[in-house]
């Protein structure tokens, strides 16, 4: 379940005015809007349904922001078209690697908690609450020409970022980035045992 909120981020567009709480309130709402419309939980609706949410995510994640911080070091020493091939190669990675997750929402409600600003940064924290469980859910978001935009998820205390970060490491250290590349474009990059709960 906890997986499922750590795939959301941030979708339809938002005015400039909005604080980062009410940017999460209003994106992963539009999330759980199109999760629980009658009309998309058609099987032969999978694949629009999925395209839809693809966008909503897409809307408001900043994948280059994580990609620079999943790849720290590495990062600056890419061409810029090294760094649009694995800005693409990571997002297409986690939409693949989070959409059955997604689509597993059964009914979980958020309660928001509260947000901490510092300059361009901001962190929202919540809380998932089911009827068995309640799990800390914060949001990191940076504010870039005025609209706020996630780049980390921290999940009951675990960074996705560095979860990716510390997996992204190993492989470039006991193999190659080149190496990295071809497990991302085949989807073989291993999960972490935290996520898996």
């Amino acid at each position: 379940m906890s997986v499922f909120w750590a795939a959301l981020a941030f979708g339809a567009p938002q005015p400039a005015s909005e604080t980062p709480t009410e940017v999460v309130r209003a994106t992963l709402s539009e999330v759980i809007r199109i999760l629980e419309d009658p009309k998309m939980k058609d099987p032969a609706k999978l694949a629009p349904r999925r395209r839809l949410l693809e966008d909503v995510i897409a809307e408001r994640f900043d994948y280059a922001e994580m990609s620079k911080r999943a790849l720290a070091a590495q990062w600056p020493k890419l061409t810029p078209a090294q760094q649009k091939e694995f800005v693409d190669l990571f997002k297409s990675f986690l939409s693949d690697r989070y959409a059955g997750k997604i689509e597993g929402y059964s009914g979980e409600q958020v309660e928001y908690l509260n947000e901490r600003l510092e300059g361009r940064y901001a962190e929202v924290r919540t809380k998932l609450v089911s009827k068995k469980t309640e799990i800390p859910m914060d949001y990191r978001l940076i504010n870039k020409s005025g609209r706020w935009y996630a780049y980390d998820i921290i999940v009951d205390g675990v960074s996705l970022v560095k979860n990716y970060r510390s997996q992204f490491e190993k492989i470039m250290r006991s193999d190659s980035y080149e190496e990295l590349v071809t497990r991302l474009r085949n989807r073989t990059v291993a999960e972490d045992q935290k996520e898996k709960r």
